[in-house]
């Protein structure tokens, strides 16, 4: 049964591109399905009220309106799991949570609890907003399986629309730290290259001109013998951007299974290093990229928040050793 309540939905240049039904499933929350029934249905319009189409092409500016779906099928529920939650922030409104490597956001196939999402789901149960869909509670963007840091939660449907918009429109900081192979030529600088799913292994992504616009920002911190600490900032949001535009500059996230930072971890390295380096991809099992710092208007006040989390103890027990084979004993812990 469709929710009569309006939904308006303005197409940023980030939507430029996109087929409706996926973008609109991607803002939403619901299946490609639920929006090409509503498609069929001619309910939903585009400007000039015209009921467009689920394959039409989205122009940036393009407003549509739809009644909202029901975002979650019959039968389709999440477990709530009492899993402690590193809240570093809470009101009526948000959280925000300090997610640590190895935590799943949301269930996915192989991973249908033990997530984010499940934990969420028992924190929020004594109330939580009937609008927010039930299988993604109030999670407003996300962060890879092994990549620890910050997450803004959304309590409320209004908070979630104003969070998901600041993420959209770039308003919203959020800024990385990560180790990444080699030494790059220039001390700071942007990685433009569009990115889409790789033709060779779908569970990955890959540069692609044919692809979604992505931009890195990167500052280097400090320097070791074979490898940088890099501060990280987004332009845009896509799927495991920071890895692989890491990777297509020649200087991959350190420990990273998937582009190349431990597979090339050891290569041409001075003799000195090697062992170090050794250590450090044994410490760390994952790659070495931690989202260190939000910072964000806050949805109903409009308040600007800006919040840190600490380096993770693996982490942080790699750049020790690092810093050690370099000559820096003593460094203090970096702040993003």
């Amino acid at each position: 049964m469709e929710n009569p309540e309006s939904v308006h939905y303005t197409a940023s240049g980030d939507d430029e591109g996109k087929r409706l039904d996926v973008l609109l499933a991607a803002v939403l929350g619901v299946s490609r399905s639920r929006i090409s029934a509503l498609a069929r249905k001619r309910l939903i319009a585009g400007p000039g009220g015209k009921a467009l189409k689920p394959s039409h092409v989205v122009t940036c500016g393009e407003t549509f309106t739809l009644p909202r779906p029901d975002p979650v099928p019959r039968g389709n529920t999440l477990d709530p799991q009492e899993i402690p939650l590193d809240i570093v922030f809470e009101d009526e409104h948000l959280l925000v949570v300090n997610k640590p490597a190895g935590m799943v956001v949301h269930p996915a196939p192989g991973h249908r609890d033990g997530t984010l999402a499940n934990a969420l789901a028992a924190h929020f149960r004594r109330g939580m907003d009937s609008r927010l869909d039930p299988l993604r509670p109030g999670i407003v963007h996300r962060l890879d399986k092994d990549t620890s840091g910050l997450l803004m939660v959304a309590k409320t449907f209004d908070a979630h629309e104003q969070l998901a918009a600041q993420i959209r429109n770039r308003s919203a900081s959020r800024i990385y730290l990560a180790l990444c192979l080699g030494h790059w030529a220039a001390q700071e600088g942007a990685i433009e290259a569009a990115l889409d799913r790789s033709r060779r292994d779908r569970k990955k992504m890959a540069v692609d001109t044919k692809g979604r616009v992505a931009i890195t920002n990167y500052r280097v911190i400090e320097s070791y013998r074979a490898t940088e600490l890099v501060e990280v900032s987004l332009r845009t949001g896509r799927t495991h951007q920071i890895r692989v535009h890491f990777a297509h500059s020649g200087h991959p996230v350190l420990g990273d299974p998937s582009y190349g930072g431990r597979s090339s971890a050891l290569k041409g390295l001075d003799p000195r290093s090697r062992g170090p380096m050794q250590q450090a991809l044994a410490i760390l099992p994952r790659q070495a990229l931690h989202a260190a710092r939000l910072v964000f208007a806050h949805p109903a006040s409009g308040e600007k928040l800006d919040f840190s989390a600490p380096l993770p103890q693996d982490f942080q027990r790699v750049l020790e050793l690092l810093r050690r084979d370099s000559g820096m004993d003593g460094a203090a812990e970096p702040e993003a």
